[in-house]
């Protein structure tokens, strides 16, 4: 096929079709061609995929909300729902990376602490600096709490050592125990991708 006929085919799409597909290709994990395969096949399951879907975004949109303490997505009215429940202990707090970070770790059952998600690491190349981790409100947090030990579980990336070692800087003279996972976790592992057992091995094994 010529450019040009390509050319006369993408014209003919029409502009809120094109402005769907560039919306879901800039999601994590999707690419154009993904994209235009996603909204083709909602586009042809209206009633059995895309109406399913539009009610639950609305749902999500309007009753799920980051909580001012962690940051952990939930529904709530004032803090989430693992911030709120008096059966977990609050002396101990489990650092991570974003939220998918904290499901991994929730689907282990293996700690029945409290979270602080960072939202990212440091990173120079994308001007994360460590203001950009809040520690100051996490060692509030912890002051106000009589936190005893916190729990850094971050991917074995250079980024992701990189912050468990400032953030064990930060600490160092506090009073507070700093943890970071180890056993089972490899160089350059992700934690969302880990199976359930080897991520329970490394909290079990932590040091």
């Amino acid at each position: 096929m010529r450019s040009n006929d390509f050319s006369k085919i993408k014209n003919n799409m029409s502009p809120d079709i094109e402005s769907l597909i560039q919306k879901f290709s800039r999601l994590p994990g999707l690419g154009p061609r993904s994209a235009r395969r996603m909204v083709i096949h909602l586009l042809r399951n209206r009633e059995q995929s895309m109406e399913p879907i539009l009610t639950n975004l609305e749902q999500v949109y309007k009753n799920v909300k980051i909580c001012p303490i962690c940051s952990n997505i939930d529904t709530f009215t004032d803090v989430c729902s693992i911030c709120s429940d008096g059966r977990r202990r609050k002396d101990i707090v489990c650092i991570v990376e974003n939220v998918s970070d904290l499901w991994a770790i929730e689907r282990t059952s293996c700690f029945f602490g409290q979270y602080h998600v960072l939202k990212g690491l440091l990173s120079s190349l994308d001007g994360r600096g460590p203001e950009f981790l809040k520690l100051d409100e996490l060692q509030d947090r912890c002051r106000e709490n009589g936190v005893t030990e916190l729990i850094i579980a971050l991917s074995a990336t250079v980024e992701g050592q990189t912050t468990d070692h400032y953030i064990k800087n930060f600490f160092k003279n506090k009073n507070i125990k700093t943890t970071s996972l180890a056993h089972g976790i490899p160089m350059g592992g992700e934690l969302d991708y880990l199976d359930d057992g080897t991520l329970f091995a490394a909290f079990s094994a932590r040091g």
